[in-house]
């Protein structure tokens, strides 16, 4: 019933093994791949037609985490798998960008690539184990496709570079301080095709070699893919691509003239209104039947790739003037709204991006509910990107994968610099609105992000500033790598280089490809040059703010103190009613975590010392030969009960009242009254014992004998 082809080899410390054959046999590729007891399955399925008139590839990339994969029931009202996580959305894109660019040239019908989690064991990130899957899927689908492609995982402990570092080790990155990246690789045989990384403060050359490392890492898993192939790959779909030579000379004989002129124009929005009356123009110039070949905008966009290339790579001169290592003019601003807690506006060239940073309590901390388990995140960065930053009309909704990668991009860049927590108790949520967009918008918000936190007063370890890098390759061989690139580089270019930093290292790299991969001599000039261009802005942002400056009277104050863990039961209270009162009480809020770490919130600092002593007397315990101020709550025959620790109370003997015999306590006082009292020590059964005749009960100052035999 079933044609099983089951594949392994041994890599690194867990066998990874492809299936196919057994389950969704009607997928035109199906591929289960399991590393350790992580398990993915990778369907695709295309079309056998491109729709009439279709000018762009239809390419649509799932990754989906099953919570049952590690035996979790979902959170929420309903009980089950609901929109996209923030990490099946990245993981999604992590599939997607290096497989993108190796379709088939031409190839425009629809494919839809499915990665499912089936099993998570915890050690294994499923994101890795996706990639391979849903590269042998297509291997084996027989769609045009150029692969396969391998994947891995790249970590950097003690100087060395580690192969698929465990799940743990990532998730708890920070505060692994022997652990510095967490970088992602995918390529082909010959070529690195995309990276996505988290660092700290790594030099170039270390970043270099996890990029080569990940490289030659992932050799095996190619080699298993196509072996997997040769027993059970499809036939390949017939396509031929289509040959628009001949439409091509037409596009360029009626407006490369006129495309020429339109992007001499420097100014963004004028060049944006020439080039589109170039298209225009040239439609309007081919026949009936021309307009209505599907290859018209494909052999458009060439025109317009070959006018922006052509000039960077021979004469370095690009189109707004630059050469190729010159940064767009840079102006930082801070503090310019008045009630939020720290902002920013970033602007370089045609981008600008609008960075407010709000600080929070341990209330505001992002509970996030993944297949490792639930765990918190005190730091949020949240990427916005309207139309009308690039001038368009269009419509608004929720964040989109776009918004969401991005973010993520600055995040990765600026984690790495945030204080401990226990130096910075504060939830920091960083917003960056683009306000104008022209290329390396995420870069914007990296820069306007360490602004924006330095300016409400958050001590980062260093400023951190990122820059866009992009790169020509023309058939010939020649190249140029580019610095800061615009929206048209990037657009019509071959890579999309980001690199962020501070002065002494990265902290965050993604490279997107669009084509083939490309070579460790590029990659090592893109650095070279992005680590100059990184440098001259955190120059032009050390002018606006070089360090973290005093706090927003409107931010919140903390206040943290440590407990003994067997007191947080006692400062909680019977089902809270403890805390409770000390909240209500003192107007402060109140945040205990399980390590016994208390954090005290509030805008009045009456209100966090109020809090403050409210929690110390629970939780203190009372030194024996100290005077405190009691009072006295109940007169017996043999004594006076005082109330004189918080809620703890202590005997004042009746021979311990006075240095005068006394027949009843009410002689000398009375209930409610404020009295200075000793603490003497305890009895044989724990009992408190005090004394008063020894302070002076007008300074609280302890009567010596001298002093006694005087008086």
């Amino acid at each position: 019933m079933f044609n099983v082809t089951k594949k392994s080899i041994q890599w690194g410390n867990e066998t990874l093994t492809l299936e196919t054959g057994k389950v969704a046999r009607q997928a035109d590729g199906s591929v289960i791949a399991t590393l350790g007891e992580t398990q993915v399955m990778a369907n695709v399925t295309f079309a056998r037609q491109a729709k009439p008139g279709q000018d762009f590839f239809p390419l649509t990339v799932h990754y989906q985490e099953k919570y049952y994969a590690a035996g979790k029931v979902p959170g929420g009202f309903f009980k089950r798998e609901a929109r996209p996580s923030e990490k099946e959305t990245l993981t999604s894109r992590l599939i997607d960008r290096p497989i993108r660019p190796l379709f088939v040239d031409g190839f425009r019908n629809e494919v839809l690539v499915m990665a499912t989690v089936l099993s998570c064991d915890l050690e294994n990130d499923p994101d890795i184990v996706a990639m391979i899957a849903v590269s042998a899927a297509l291997t084996v689908s027989g769609v045009p496709f150029m692969g396969p492609i391998g994947a891995a995982r790249v970590g950097f402990v003690n100087g060395a570079y580690v192969l698929n570092p465990s799940m743990d080790d990532m998730t708890q990155l920070r505060m692994k301080p022997d652990q510095r990246l967490d970088l992602v690789i995918a390529g082909t045989k010959d070529a690195v095709m995309m990276v996505e990384s988290e660092a700290y403060e790594l030099t170039e050359e270390e970043m270099l070699g996890a990029v080569v490392f990940g490289h030659e890492q992932m050799q095996p898993v190619i080699d298993l893919i196509m072996e997997f192939a040769e027993d059970s790959a499809k036939e390949p779909f017939d396509f031929t691509p289509p040959d628009y030579s001949a439409l091509y000379a037409k596009v360029k004989k009626a407006g490369e003239k006129q495309m020429r002129a339109a992007f001499a124009i420097r100014d963004k929005q004028e060049r944006t209104s020439a080039i589109e009356a170039a298209v225009d123009a040239v439609k309007a110039a081919m026949s009936e039947e021309d307009q209505a070949d599907a290859n018209l905008h494909p052999a458009i966009k060439k025109l317009e790739a070959a006018v922006l290339r052509g000039d960077v790579v021979k004469n370095g001169t690009r189109i707004d003037g630059r050469d190729t290592k010159t940064v767009r003019p840079i102006v930082c601003e801070t503090g310019i709204l008045p009630r939020t807690h720290g902002s920013a506006l970033f602007t370089r060239g045609e981008t600008q991006g609008l960075v407010v940073t709000t600080l929070g309590t341990g209330e505001d901390e992002q509970i996030i509910d993944a297949l490792n388990g639930n765990y918190r995140s005190n730091f949020m960065l949240h990427y916005n990107f309207p139309p009308y930053s690039v001038g368009e009309v269009g419509r608004v909704g929720s964040p989109g994968r776009r918004e969401i990668g991005h973010g993520k991009l600055a995040w990765r860049a600026l984690q790495a610099v945030l204080p401990a927590p226990t130096d910075f108790p504060y939830t920091v949520r960083v917003v960056s609105e683009i306000t104008e967009s022209n290329g390396s918008s995420s870069m914007a918000s990296v820069c306007g992000g360490s602004l924006s936190m330095m300016d409400a007063g958050v001590p980062l370890k260093a400023p951190v500033a990122g820059v866009a890098m992009g790169l020509i390759l023309e058939d010939d061989g020649k190249w140029a790598v580019l610095t800061d690139i615009l929206g048209d580089e990037d657009h019509l270019g071959d890579m999309d280089f980001k690199v962020a930093g501070t002065e002494s290292g990265i902290t965050s790299l993604q490279m997107d490809i669009k084509i083939a991969g490309i070579t460790p001599a590029i990659m090592k000039q893109a650095l070279a040059q992005a680590k100059d261009g990184r440098i001259h802005i955190l120059g032009e942002m050390a002018k606006a703010l070089t360090s973290a400056q005093a706090f927003s009277e409107y931010a919140p104050k903390i206040e943290t103190m440590s407990i003994p863990t067997d007191k947080i039961r006692e400062v909680i209270g019977s089902g809270g009613k403890v805390i409770r009162e000390i909240v209500e009480l003192s107007g402060a809020k109140v945040d205990i975590n399980d390590d016994g770490v208390i954090k005290i919130a509030s805008n009045d600092a009456n209100a966090i010392k109020r809090a403050y002593d409210m929690i110390w007397s629970i939780v203190a315990e009372p030194e024996e030969g100290k005077v405190y101020t009691g009072k006295v709550v109940k007169l017996v025959d043999f004594g006076a009960f005082v109330n004189f620790f918080g809620k703890r109370d202590g005997l004042v003997h009746v021979s311990q009242i006075a240095n005068k015999r006394l027949n009843h306590p009410n002689e000398l006082l009375k209930e409610g009254q404020e009295v200075k009292v000793k603490l003497l020590g305890f009895d044989d059964r724990g009992k408190v014992r005090l004394g008063m005749k020894m302070v002076d009960q007008v300074t609280g100052e302890e009567i010596t004998e001298k002093a006694e035999a005087e008086g």
